[in-house]
């Protein structure tokens, strides 16, 4: 796996999210200057409209935060209209700034609505991660201090989530861009949703929940390959070995664990990945851990809710669907999206009056 021909294990070892980021909306990775102008340019549009925040407290105490998310991030359509010049390559440039500056903002104050909490506004004087952890975490006295090591692994989870070729979602961006639409809405067109996209991280964690301990580990594979369910966080569409990612994310939860304490579920993981991988009917079918294998054991240990992980995905996702969606408005041959349908029903026919149907 490679961003802009980078290895992402090189990327994910010395880079920021935020220098990623740079990388794959322009093809180049950033020199200091260009870094340090970037970084600021998004952490200045990290505050939202005082009318947004307003129409989050809308929503249910209870409403799903994914939901929440979309739902206000195409409402920065209506505060923001001139991102409808989307031929202008400087309002483009822009909304850029503003979407990957807000998103993270947008999920915490959906987190924080869910509990209750007042919402917390952004501290410039942070990090892109350490800034979305204050926003989660800070509760009344002290500024919340971010975990060194806790920033960094979502800094790389961050990194590893940017982009993945012409993915559900990363179609739909371009899709509902082609209409020449504002990236907002989009990006709520985009936005992560169903759990076949997205979702899958929540589901490794009901599977260990129902495996229960590691003893039980043996029965419950023999029950997948007896055709009785799905090994969820195995295979990928596209990778037909180990995914790379994976093995990035399994070194990053070791040193999450280090600092919360070792979740009893990465060793029921740990072990049914050993015994997965040296069983001739996983090795045959070439059903290898993918990102979504650890990603959520990690994120549950960090705190988070399962509801919030599709959120926390879309963050840096926003950067390849922005990304994808300027390579798409620049293309001078690119149309809007109608995909070709092939008609299989009935030929032409009559008309016949209700009385004789």
């Amino acid at each position: 796996m490679r961003y802009r021909g980078y290895p992402i294990e090189q990327l994910a070892e010395k880079c920021s999210f935020l220098e990623v980021a740079y990388l794959v909306l322009f093809g180049e990775l950033p020199t200091e200057p260009e870094l340090k102008e970037w970084t600021d340019k998004i952490t200045y549009h990290t505050m939202l409209h005082e009318s947004t925040k307003k129409s989050l407290e809308g929503f249910r105490h209870d409403a799903h935060p994914m939901g929440m998310f979309i739902s206000t991030v195409a409402a920065l359509s209506t505060i923001y209209p001139d991102a409808r010049n989307v031929l202008d390559p400087e309002v483009r440039k822009l909304q850029i700034y503003r979407l990957i500056g807000k998103v993270p903002t947008i999920a915490a104050y959906c987190y924080r609505h869910s509990l209750g909490f007042p919402y917390v506004y952004p501290d410039n004087d942070l990090s892109y991660t350490e800034n979305f952890m204050n926003m989660l975490w800070r509760m009344v006295g002290p500024m919340y201090q971010a975990n060194s090591a806790l920033a960094r692994a979502l800094d790389i989870l961050f990194i590893l989530h940017a982009d993945h070729e012409q993915n559900c979602s990363a179609n739909m961006m371009r899709s509902a861009g082609s209409s020449q639409a504002d990236p907002f809405v989009a990006t709520a067109a985009a936005a992560l949703s169903g759990p076949l996209h997205g979702g899958a991280s929540k589901e490794v964690l009901k599977m260990l929940d129902e495996i229960g301990s590691k003893d039980r580990i043996p029965a419950y594979i023999e029950q997948i390959k007896a055709g009785h369910g799905k090994l969820m966080g195995f295979g990928h569409r596209i990778y037909k070995n180990y995914d790379p990612r994976a093995r990035i994310i399994k070194w990053a939860a070791d040193q999450v664990f280090q600092v919360t304490g070792r979740n009893p579920k990465l060793d029921i993981a740990l072990e049914l990945e050993r015994i997965a991988l040296e069983d001739e009917y996983f090795i045959k079918r070439k059903l290898y851990p993918n990102v979504d294998f650890y990603s959520g054991i990690i994120y549950q240990a960090m705190g988070f809710d399962p509801a919030m992980f599709t959120v926390l995905f879309a963050i840096p996702r926003t950067v390849g669907w922005l990304a994808q969606w300027q390579e798409m408005i620049m293309d001078p041959e690119q149309k809007i999206a109608r995909p070709r349908q092939i008609y299989i029903g009935h030929n032409v026919r009559d008309f016949v009056s209700i009385e004789k149907r």
